[in-house]
């Protein structure tokens, strides 16, 4: 039950400060389990990010689920899924209440201007730091350099070509080189 309340209040913390959505909280998030309180792994890190980012849903509430189901079973899922949604909730209901008077406010949209830029910087910084923890084998080089070639040439010339797809083709790749190696190590073994 504490592990449990602690996921909570530690969810609604990083709920409570993180704009720009789940892609923005993934820096967050690794400081706070990974490296501040060490109750996952990289690795276990790096499974949550796969996982959230590859199943239907918002990737904020589904790392949530994520990491308070590996760390208190349901109990944990359920708090840690509710408290990443109660700020949003609040503040959007806040907003809706006055929207029209929010909008018209200059210094809410210089303030939205300035929150833009710092969520780049934490999607980039939240991108960089899981590159330099990935291992860099040949497999992983190829994917990346394939990937980052492929969406940077689509951005060039507009072409619209969904990042699901780019999960599905490395997910595909992923398996067909484990299985590849599975099927030398048995040939090897004859």
């Amino acid at each position: 039950m504490k592990k449990t309340m602690s996921l909570f209040w530690t969810f609604l913390k990083i709920g409570a400060f993180t704009f720009g959505g789940g892609y923005a909280m993934i820096a967050l998030l690794q400081n706070e389990f990974v490296e501040k309180k060490k109750w996952i792994t990289t690795e276990d890190f790096f499974n949550m990010t796969a996982i959230a980012e590859s199943t239907p849903g918002p990737v904020a509430i589904n790392s949530a689920t994520y990491i308070g189901y590996r760390l208190a079973g349901f109990r944990g899922a359920a708090a840690s899924t509710l408290a990443v949604c109660i700020p949003s909730f609040v503040i959007i209901y806040l907003i809706s209440l006055y929207f029209d008077a929010f909008l018209s406010l200059k210094y809410v949209n210089y303030a939205f201007q300035g929150i833009q830029v710092c969520v780049v910087y934490l999607i980039l910084n939240a991108g960089l730091q899981m590159l330099k923890e990935i291992p860099r084998t040949p497999l992983h080089l190829l994917l990346f350099t394939t990937v980052f070639g492929f969406m940077t040439l689509f951005s060039l010339l507009a072409v619209s070509f969904s990042s699901v797809f780019y999960i599905l083709i490395c997910g595909t790749v992923g398996v067909s080189a484990y299985l590849l190696q599975k099927l030398r190590r048995k040939g090897d073994d004859k």
